[in-house]
């Protein structure tokens, strides 16, 4: 099994996503959880599966080798996010115990299913370490960015620095901000999305200065999302290839930046399947190999 992600544009060669009706389950389900995992009112189930249906497509028309997680007891809701349980390095998995309660066993089940397909554990970060895979951004294979918040804390970020330092020579500790508060779900990667190579769609009101200066002086270009498209996960896209992403469906002015510069966009509806569980296309993946 080829694995190693270190990478958030280049071209994905093996995925792992897992289907709604192993996640979410039915629409009694959904009435039954949706408060407690914190959502912005309850999904409609029938809607959902036609959103993914659509995702999905997108992610098999462009990725050689898509994997499904299946359904486990020890998982809910968010599962559906296959992103933020891990990270996939050149020498193998790095398991997180997430921040939010509700998620904590979620790596148990997603690190059975690819150690059974043949993915290798580098380690796991443990209690009181916290850390989840949206705060954990590659700048190049070699440079990563992590968020310091609410769902990463030091001692993650000291236990994932033991674990990779091998395999990384720089790393960026970006301060999250309040936001919204405790319960939000803001990542690093809720306020930048790589898109390109050279390109990145940011949110800048919740960037440090320091942070953004050093994308500048890297030769970035940042791509700005205004109040309301951040807010309906405009900065949330999922590069398939350098300068090939998929946004959700109804952020018309990042979808027209981007096609100004020449990059392919795919959109879907996505607000019963993404919005309302604060979770965008990179979210719905965890990439296993990007070339």
């Amino acid at each position: 099994m080829k694995y190693g992600c270190q990478s958030m544009v280049g071209k994905i060669e093996s995925i792992l996503i897992k289907k709604p009706e192993q996640a979410f389950i039915s629409q009694e389900n959904l009435n039954k959880t949706w408060e407690e995992f914190k959502y912005f009112g309850c999904p409609d189930y029938e809607t959902v599966l036609k959103e993914y249906a659509v995702f999905e497509k997108y992610i098999k028309e462009n990725v050689e080798n898509v994997y499904y997680l299946p359904q486990d007891d020890r998982t809910g809701l968010d599962s559906i996010y296959t992103h933020d349980p891990l990270k996939i390095t050149k020498k193998g998995a790095i398991y997180f115990p997430m921040g939010k309660a509700l998620r904590s066993k979620e790596y148990l089940a997603t690190k059975a299913y690819l150690e059974s397909i043949g993915v290798p554990t580098l380690g796991e970060i443990k209690a009181p370490g916290k850390m989840e895979g949206g705060d954990v951004l590659w700048i190049d294979e070699k440079t990563v960015a992590i968020g310091r918040g609410y769902r990463t804390n030091d001692e993650g970020i000291r236990q994932f620095k033991e674990l990779t330092k091998d395999l990384v020579d720089e790393y960026i500790i970006v301060p999250m901000p309040h936001g919204e508060g405790e319960d939000a779900c803001l990542h690093l990667m809720s306020i930048i999305s790589f898109v390109d190579t050279d390109k990145a769609v940011v949110y800048s009101k919740f960037m440090p200065v320091f942070f953004r200066e050093y994308l500048l002086e890297k030769g970035f270009m940042l791509i700005e999302a205004d109040d309301d498209e951040y807010d309906y996960l405009g900065t949330n896209l999922l590069a398939l290839e350098p300068g090939k992403v998929i946004l959700i469906k109804g952020c018309s002015k990042i979808e027209k930046k981007l096609k100004d510069l020449g990059l392919t966009v795919m959109t879907y509806e996505g607000k019963e399947l993404s919005y309302r569980g604060t979770g965008g296309p990179t979210c719905l993946t965890c990439p296993i190999t990007r070339l």
